[in-house]
């Protein structure tokens, strides 16, 4: 159990979090780390390709469309970071976006595999 533990305060997802949002439906569950994993890899990159261009609206539409995913997944550091970069779009504070953007691929980095995981362990 301390295995467990240790893992899960690392973790970009608060699995008891999201269990308990989808009433501990392991189908609801696994369509909705199925729908996500079609749906970041595109949001993701178009957040990084606007931070390149500085275009300030593009960040904070995409940056927004982010923070409800990962919000909606429980990826609770990860929406917070997105939702910063959503301030300073909103702001429009261009200075720092790459800064905050490099801290955002840090976390998300394994979300992925990570959300693959716990597909797999609901389903055993």
């Amino acid at each position: 159990m301390t295995q467990q533990k240790d893992r899960s305060s690392q973790d970009a997802v608060d699995l008891p979090d999201l269990l308990a949002r989808v009433d501990n439906d392991h189908a609801l569950l696994c369509e909705l780390i199925e729908i996500f994993k079609e749906e970041f890899p595109r949001a993701f990159q178009s957040l990084q390709q606007s931070v390149v261009r500085e275009d300030i609206r593009s960040v904070e539409v995409t940056s927004h469309a982010l923070k409800g995913m990962l919000s909606g997944l429980s990826v609770t550091r990860a929406a917070a970071i997105a939702s910063q970069l959503e301030q300073m779009a909103r702001e429009g504070t261009s200075s720092g976006l790459t800064d905050v953007l490099t801290l955002f691929e840090r976390e998300v980095a394994n979300l992925l595999p990570e959300l693959d995981a716990y597909a797999t362990e609901t389903m055993l």
